[in-house]
């Protein structure tokens, strides 16, 4: 059988008839230099709808960005129809690189990770003080990958009238994460949300929490123009409505520059693809300390430098404590 090499004669290759047209396949990619810069707001379905400029844009992923999936916050570039009329469809080409991503997996044996969110650069871990009752191992999984994934955390408690918020608050007091207090009534009269606000002010922010936390309440408090209706959003292709919680939502918010990402209310937040390394970039004040460090530490082994670094005063101990605890939520389930 003959082969033919890279550098054949022009003669010599034999050409595959295209049966959609007579262009020759080719390797070469084009670079849609006149792409359009948009955002993406929401998957649904491999259905993504985009703001282009002040446009919404309804895009499908292009074939010539094989398995790479886009994600709320991506910023992409897109090409075709960006009219945003009924319709019509654009196409996306290209995804510009992430400044952070928010990851998780189904649980901690899943070796496959999941985006939720790229591009944010907070996270507002919302939970309830009562009704349900909170639950700190969650908690820290979230504080996890939002280390791991460069995003500064934010916890935002609500339903202070049920319950009072020392206990759990003193729980991260040496992490020195900020946080908002809501109650029932605050979130009635717009109170809570103009707090929360000066929180997301000039920031992409994800929100997560388990259902009935009141997540997606105060979501719909800080963007009441963008409010989700009961069925949620309406599927372009089947024109069925979503369940309001089964879909990432970006809004922006109102009154001040920023964004709001709404996530699925989530049962667990496996953490399988998160490295110990990365968690500690969080703790400023422990990294020197673990210049001494076998190779590979966990950061909680009988020969951590981690230990030594405290005992000589470098460090409070009980912010070695908190690294450790957060690092150990990695290794059990939120049900814990």
């Amino acid at each position: 059988m003959r082969r033919y090499g890279k550098h054949t004669d022009e003669d010599d290759i034999r050409s595959r008839p295209n049966r959609k047209g007579n262009r020759p396949r080719t390797h070469i990619r084009p670079k849609h230099e006149d792409a359009s810069e948009g955002l993406v707001l929401t998957v649904d379905r491999g259905r993504l709808t985009c703001l282009v400029e002040d446009r919404t844009v309804f895009a499908m992923k292009a074939r010539e960005l094989g398995r790479k999936a886009a994600v709320v916050g991506d910023r992409v570039a897109i090409v075709g129809d960006l009219s945003g009329q009924k319709d019509t469809l654009a196409r996306i080409v290209r995804i510009e690189k992430r400044t952070s991503v928010l990851r998780r997996t189904a649980d901690d044996d899943d070796p496959y990770e999941r985006v939720v969110v790229a591009n944010a650069d907070q996270l507002a871990v919302v939970t309830a003080l009562a009704d349900p009752e909170p639950r700190p191992r969650l908690i820290d999984r979230c504080l996890v990958a939002a280390y791991d994934g460069g995003l500064t955390p934010l916890l935002v408690l609500t339903k202070s009238d049920l319950a009072p918020p020392d206990k759990l608050l003193e729980l991260y007091g040496d992490l020195d994460i900020p946080y908002v207090v809501t109650s029932r009534e605050e979130l009635e009269t717009g109170k809570a949300a103009d707090r929360v606000r000066e929180q997301l002010a000039g920031r992409i922010t994800a929100f997560v929490g388990h259902s009935g936390v009141g997540k997606t309440t105060l979501v719909n408090a800080l963007v009441p123009e963008e409010r989700r209706r009961s069925t949620g959003l309406v599927n372009a292709v089947t024109g069925r409505g979503r369940h309001t919680t089964t879909s990432a939502l970006a809004l922006p918010l109102a009154g001040v520059e920023g964004w709001v990402v709404d996530t699925p209310g989530v049962r667990s937040f496996g953490l399988n693809h998160v490295d110990p390394s990365r968690v500690i970039l969080a703790f400023p004040d422990l990294g020197p300390g673990t210049e001494g460090c076998p190779r590979a530490c966990s950061h909680d082994e009988p020969d951590c430098a981690l230990d030594a670094w405290v005992a000589e005063g470098h460090a409070d101990p009980a912010r070695l404590y908190s690294l450790r605890r957060l690092l150990a939520t990695r290794q059990h389930t939120e049900s814990d």
